[in-house]
């Protein structure tokens, strides 16, 4: 059981939502497998990143920045509609992994709901509860908690990031994670 003292001593920035993250989190980490101190080293380094420490549950960005995910090579790969329809702006990144794309989405809402109702309601991933359900949905299906028992913290980056943007950043809250949880 994660202690709100461990989690803002590894995501110091996330205080004024740490309760309202630290009750989901309690929930959904043992649900998915992310069970031990090193696994969940790593998805708290991981998520604190991609959130900016539980700021953010919706991906930055105006609507002339996310339409890069609405028409071209990268909407058909997130299995996004290859017209300029808004799919980009609907299903941009959530949660506190990011889950990003219409196929992504369905698969998530498959996952956590047994339907498909994160196509039609894809803001859920904005609750702290979905935000951190579809993050650890994402760590589970993409065998993270295995990465994650043998430290490879890069390999892990690269399958949540595609590459290994802010990796300092993430190190340090690695780091950081390690020492308060291992």
């Amino acid at each position: 059981m994660l202690t709100e003292t461990q989690l803002l001593q590894i995501l110091p920035n996330a205080r004024p939502v740490a309760g309202v993250f630290l009750a989901a989190l309690n929930i959904t980490l043992p649900r998915w497998e992310i069970d031990n101190p090193m696994r969940v080293a790593a998805f708290l380094a991981q998520v604190g990143h991609e959130s900016g420490q539980f700021r953010y549950v919706k991906e930055l960005g105006n609507d002339r920045y996310l339409a890069r995910y609405d028409t071209g090579s990268l909407a058909l790969r997130l299995g996004n509609t290859p017209q300029a329809d808004g799919d980009g702006q609907l299903y941009c990144g959530r949660g506190l992994i990011q889950v990003t794309g219409r196929n992504n989405y369905q698969a998530c809402s498959r996952a956590l709901f047994g339907d498909e109702r994160l196509l039609l309601q894809p803001q859920l991933l904005e609750q702290p509860r979905w935000a951190c359900e579809s993050a650890a949905w994402f760590w589970h299906s993409r065998g993270l908690n295995t990465l994650a028992d043998r430290g490879e913290f890069n390999r892990i980056t690269r399958h949540i990031n595609g590459g290994l943007n802010g990796l300092q950043a993430r190190l340090k809250l690695w780091a950081r994670a390690r020492e308060v949880l291992c």
